[in-house]
């Protein structure tokens, strides 16, 4: 691989057409090789209600993003510190599960998506209707949830796995999930611009970064374009953090730790990871397509093109949002979009995720 994308042009290209074509209102490209940046520029609109351009240091909703780097790190900082383990069952964690039929789910379990929880449920209906503490009534819905698979048999994305696995790490450090992976991983290396969007009268945040927030829908319940405010809609009902969705960031700082995740995986010394963990993390199990907290390549159609190793590991957020990290070749490519600005219809991006990914390997051959 090259030092240096060739032609820089046509990768801007790409981006500003679909922009043109309403792919997308705006997106971040970044891109890094080695550890270093070659790549990092801004594309069309943050907003088209106020006409803001989108900036290079422009934040967004990372969405699901949230899994890898928020969740997935926070529980290897617990496997770290000794105070988890991979097998162990969330019936030995969380007392509430103890006489349940999901007693012997694992950690691991919940991070590659085969707990045998759903795929997604609309809680929030039922948590701001309910007249009760938002989160205490959702892990009560998670309690009484019913499996839909046999545990540790059937991979199925699902965001209630992580709702679980906020709870633990709550339970286990004695700190809400912002709190504990800022305090042990962002901080560490700092980072102030990855955060999860608290939904306090407040809202210092907000007030300290307004005008920089990519925006996302027109919410159809919440009646107003949501700008700075979480867009999932169960993560929004239990107040902005949850294990799922809630974080957000600009593509600098998802970039620095998708840096520290690479360095882990190639042994290399890292500021705040554990590099035996995190490559036993991102071993695939036979059968099974996704790692532990991270999405991988899949044989057909991956967002990730055609061009990126089997190795690799990489997340999507609903928002727009993406990363990808190639171990192989040391390539990092971060994408964040605000594909839901004014609304989550757009489907164009699932196309235009593997034609960018496939340019930029292009590229750099």
């Amino acid at each position: 691989m090259g030092l240096t994308i060739k032609h820089p042009d046509r990768i801007r290209q790409a981006v500003e057409d679909a922009v043109s074509k309403g792919v997308f209102p705006g997106a971040v490209l970044l891109c890094a090789l080695d550890h270093r940046i070659i790549f990092h520029e801004a594309f069309g609109m943050a907003d088209l209600f106020e006409n803001r351009k989108m900036q290079k240091h422009s934040l967004f909703d990372l969405a699901s993003l949230t899994k890898p780097l928020a969740t997935t790190l926070a529980v290897s900082k617990l496997i770290e510190k000794g105070k988890l383990s991979l097998d162990q069952q969330i019936g030995t964690i969380l007392a509430e599960f103890q006489n349940s039929d999901k007693a012997g789910i694992t950690i691991d379990m919940l991070l590659r998506h085969r707990s045998g929880f759903p795929a997604h449920r609309h809680y929030y209906r039922d948590i701001l209707h309910s007249g009760k503490e938002p989160r205490p009534y959702l892990r009560d819905l998670l309690i009484k949830e019913p499996l839909e698979s046999k545990i540790g048999e059937k991979e199925v994305y699902s965001d209630l796995g992580f709702m679980v696995l906020a709870w633990i790490i709550e339970r286990v450090s004695g700190q809400q999930l912002d709190r504990f992976v800022s305090h042990e991983i962002y901080i560490p290396l700092g980072i102030d611009r990855l955060f999860f969007m608290e939904l306090n009268p407040e809202r210092e945040k907000f007030k300290l970064w307004q005008g920089q927030f990519a925006s996302t829908q027109r919410c159809p319940w919440r009646k107003r374009v949501l700008r700075g405010e979480v867009d999932d809609d169960n993560a929004y009902a239990v107040g902005g953090i949850e294990g799922h969705a809630g974080l957000f960031g600009d593509a600098l700082s998802v970039y620095r730790i998708c840096s520290e995740v690479l360095k882990a995986i190639q042994n290399s010394p890292s500021a705040v990871l554990n590099p035996d963990i995190i490559k036993n993390f991102v071993k695939r199990d036979k059968g099974f397509e996704r790692v532990a907290g991270f999405d991988t390549p899949s044989k057909q159609e991956s967002s990730s093109g055609r061009f990126f190793s089997e190795f690799s590991i990489g997340h999507l957020g609903f928002t727009g949002t993406s990363f990808w990290i190639d171990p192989e070749n040391g390539l990092i490519v971060v994408l964040l979009t605000n594909r839901v600005h004014p609304s989550r219809s757009g489907e164009g991006i699932k196309k235009f995720r593997p034609r960018i990914h496939d340019l930029i390997r292009i590229e750099l051959m």
